[in-house]
């Protein structure tokens, strides 16, 4: 059973009579349809469409929330939660709970505390995050890593900067980290209108090459122009946000696309709804 103890998560509880309400009126994935052992990724978005804050939420088994997030995001997280709060009858606050760990593969009933799906990735593989104690083993964070980016499941801070992402990008409509059918949240106009005409431009696909890639954040270029920005690496094998026009356009005309000179081949994660544009034209300007 693989396993990872993750650094610098923290949990954020949201509890009271109003709190589904609240949080349903504020963040991009649904919450009332939300299971109470399943963790959905989601976001508060900037009122332009690009995500402050990417999370997953879960139930608390109470009544309430609890909201994985980055450490470093979390008090402006929760901040900016009470900012919105107004009169609603909720309570936001740090919890005393922490995600110790994350694990795939694993057998039913493995660990003693309380552990919720993480619907990111394909239900067969249970990757669950396990809240207050974990099941023994060794820290397999290559492992991890290595699972995120075969899976196209990004993370901020790793493969994308808070605040420079739309949901569409990072594949929020892909995973239920955005939900089209409820009502209006923070940034909703934007990310609807990007969902209906199909203008959504960068994406996530998988870098590969013959040799060790450069570290995160590297440019992905092709005949001297940028068309994306290596995320997560491990080994010869990275998640990469790219133009898919302006390197379909590369691949198409035979032109080698290389992070700091290492060439690398592009595929779609498995699964994704999204496909290489036949011409430039189908992804906008």
């Amino acid at each position: 059973m693989p396993i990872h103890f993750p650094t610098g998560r923290s949990l954020i509880s949201v509890t009271g009579e109003e709190a589904e309400h609240f949080l349903q009126n504020l963040v991009t994935c649904d919450v009332e349809t939300l299971p109470e052992d399943v963790a959905r990724p989601g976001g508060l978005l900037t009122p332009q469409g690009k995500i402050m804050f990417d999370f997953l939420v879960s139930r608390d088994g109470a009544g309430g929330f609890l909201i994985d997030i980055r450490s470093d995001l979390a008090g402006d997280f929760a901040r900016r939660l009470t900012m919105y709060k107004l009169r609603a009858k909720v309570s936001i606050s740090e919890s005393d709970e922490r995600v110790a760990a994350v694990s795939w593969q694993i057998e039913s009933g493995a660990g003693n505390g309380r552990a919720v799906r993480d619907s990111r990735f394909p239900e067969a593989l249970r990757v669950m995050r396990h809240l207050g104690d974990a099941p023994a083993g060794d820290d397999d964070a290559e492992g991890w890593t290595e699972l995120r980016i075969a899976h196209g499941v990004a993370e901020s801070g790793a493969d994308y900067e808070a605040g420079d992402a739309f949901p569409h990008d990072v594949s929020f409509d892909q995973n239920g980290g955005v939900d089209f059918r409820k009502g209006c949240y923070v940034g909703q106009e934007v990310v609807s209108r990007m969902q209906h005409r199909g203008t959504a431009r960068r994406r996530l696909v998988i870098a590969a090459g013959d040799a060790p890639l450069p570290a995160p954040g590297t440019a992905l270029t092709a005949g001297g122009k940028t068309v994306g920005t290596l995320g997560s690496v491990s080994g010869t094998r990275a998640l990469a946000l790219v133009r898919l026009d302006r390197a379909k356009d590369a691949m198409d005309a035979g032109t080698e696309i290389a992070a700091e000179g290492h060439p690398v081949t592009l595929s779609l994660p498995a699964g994704v709804g999204y496909r290489w544009p036949e011409n430039a034209a189908d992804q906008g300007d």
